[in-house]
């Protein structure tokens, strides 16, 4: 059965936010009294936050309030999908495919990133952090989205830029395709073996056509 349902993560993948997010974390760490560089960041960074609070030693209290400051300084930067990103998503809700979002990210941010970008006709489903008990790469947010879809894995494909996404993909049995992005973790992207490994979001149109 050929695939019609395309889920994508966001933030690297549609959503450029690297550079942005590591702004975010310098000052929210720094308001946190937290020891904080771009060494340590590539060494930390995990698509889930609280993997990488454990590993920068940041107490499990002062999480929610990690997150808050994060939330603050990262929405004082205007949004931007990553090159190719809008074209390629329209291009394919108009060849008839079901599109949507599973995110680590929190709902009212990634929503509203999506809102500002004019995209909200796009995706059919947003399944986020706060959705979810277990986080990446367990499958249930993929899990989640393909049932409020009505989908099977015979009939999805998860887009990602993290090893976490493949794993994440690989559990729910679906189709999984790693592009690129900013972020520190992509460089293991080719290690963990998508079973389609593109150059840039574009590329997505060579193989989902009409």
């Amino acid at each position: 059965m050929a695939v019609n349902t395309i889920l994508f993560d966001w933030d690297g993948t549609l959503f450029d936010s690297a550079v942005p997010g590591f702004t975010a974390f310098q000052k929210a760490f720094a308001e946190l009294g937290v020891a904080f560089d771009h060494q340590r960041y590539e060494a930390a960074y995990s698509p889930n936050w609280y993997a990488m609070y454990e590993a920068l030693g940041l107490p499990p209290e002062h999480w929610p309030r990690a997150d808050e400051l994060w939330l603050q300084h990262y929405g004082e930067q205007p949004p931007q999908m990553v090159g190719g990103g809008r074209e390629t998503l329209l291009t394919l809700h108009q060849r008839g495919y079901c599109l949507g979002v599973v995110s680590s990210g929190t709902h009212v941010r990634v929503a509203r990133e999506i809102r500002q970008l004019g995209l909200d006709s796009l995706f059919r489903v947003l399944v986020c952090n706060e959705h979810v008990v277990r986080k990446k790469p367990d499958p249930e947010g993929l899990i989640m989205a393909m049932r409020q879809l009505n989908s099977s894995p015979e009939r999805c494909c998860y887009v990602g830029d993290a090893p976490e996404d493949i794993q994440m993909g690989r559990s729910a049995r679906v189709l999984t395709v790693g592009v690129p992005s900013s972020y520190p973790s992509a460089r293991r992207l080719p290690e963990c073996s998508p079973d389609l490994q593109i150059a840039s979001i574009s590329d997505l149109l060579f193989y989902f056509g009409p």
